[in-house]
């Protein structure tokens, strides 16, 4: 069967909306109808070489939709349920899982080298980060799909795919914000914003964030920030006059470049804690020295996919939503059409804000 999708021929090359074939779903396999995906920085790190993925590829990997068929052995979702994907299913089997660190499985990704689907002219098409959500249909591996908890719209649970899941984590699961903590966020996109609301929910006494555009301070306050500061040479400077003089008791890094990392540290307290969940590329080098780190006392720390459990945090995320701690309306600038994609990812490069949400 035909449908539409955006298929990224080769790594920096533009993507083309084209018609893919795409098979029924084998055994342990589900056919979803996509509702919505969000575009992701970390699919514009995908295209370009950032990340590596195997070409030509169908991108998309926060997405939600309807099930349309399951194949043999799949029992936790049928034919019309509405699901949220998972691009970073876990296997239960390797070292970071007995650990109970779903967040870092091996294998998690071993899916995304496999050929899920076929151009019109016969080419093997690989699914992206598993799920090729970029695309009106997908057939995913069974351990991709979440069934949506009730009361969420389903065209805005695709945010919790991802954006929402990584923000929160973050803040509630890598840096563990304490009630009254003061937080910086360093890039208001659409993790960002997930981010400074997390970190509303948690119950920080003072949110700042920062970025390099003026324009995204409305974005941000809407989504809990106290402060806003346009980012510059001068910015620890300015949170720690914010904070009497010490620093946040927390910064999270949104953005993945050097410069942003090491300012999200000098901004943080004595005995504080930095968390970086932006990805950055293998040239992004961020340097200290060993008298600083014994001064300073603070604490740096990679995030993975928000350091969540998917299957367990997603229910949580769905109450905040129901109770209406969590918009997810606020964490989208744009709605778009697939083809709307290729300048999505332009907007991303001049560093507007929010998530453009793909809508089938």
């Amino acid at each position: 069967m035909a449908v539409r999708a955006a298929v990224l021929p080769a790594i920096g090359a533009p993507l083309e909306i084209t018609d893919i074939e795409l098979p029924d779903p084998g055994p342990g396999q589900v056919r979803i109808r996509l509702a919505a995906a969000g575009v992701c920085h970390s699919d514009l790190s995908l295209s370009d070489g950032t990340m590596r993925v195997p070409v030509p590829a169908v991108l998309g990997h926060e997405g939600a939709g309807t099930v349309t068929a399951v194949g043999e052995g799949v029992t936790h979702v049928s034919p019309g349920a509405s699901v949220v994907l998972n691009w970073a299913p876990s296997c239960g089997r390797c070292h970071a899982c007995t650990l109970g660190e779903v967040w870092l499985c091996a294998n998690a990704l071993n899916g995304a080298a496999d050929v899920y689907a076929r151009t019109a002219d016969g080419t093997d098409l690989h699914p992206g980060l598993n799920v090729a959500a970029f695309a009106e249909e997908t057939v995913v591996a069974a351990s991709c799909v979440l069934p949506l908890p009730e009361g969420i719209p389903l065209t805005d649970a695709a945010l919790l795919g991802c954006a929402v899941l990584t923000g929160y984590g973050a803040v509630h699961h890598s840096a563990r914000v304490r009630r009254g903590e003061t937080v910086a966020v360093f890039g208001v996109g659409g993790v960002g914003l997930a981010t400074l609301q997390a970190a509303r929910i948690a119950g920080a006494s003072r949110i700042i964030a920062v970025d390099i555009s003026p324009e995204k301070e409305e974005l941000a306050r809407a989504a809990g920030a106290t402060d806003y500061v346009v980012a510059s040479d001068t910015t620890p400077r300015e949170i720690r006059a914010l904070t009497g003089k010490q620093g946040v008791d927390v910064s999270v890094e949104c953005v993945g470049r050097a410069v942003t990392i090491r300012a999200a540290w000098e901004s943080t307290r004595r005995g504080g804690r930095t968390t970086v969940v932006g990805i950055g590329g293998k040239d992004q080098e961020v340097t200290f020295n060993a008298l600083e780190i014994f001064h300073w006392g603070r604490t740096l720390s990679g995030c993975v996919y928000g350091n969540t459990d998917p299957a367990r945090d997603l229910p949580v995320l769905a109450e905040h939503v129901r109770a209406g701690r969590l918009d997810l309306s606020t964490l989208v600038t744009e709605r778009i059409a697939l083809e709307g994609i290729p300048a999505a990812f332009d907007n991303m490069l001049a560093g507007k804000g929010g998530r453009a949400l793909v809508v089938f």
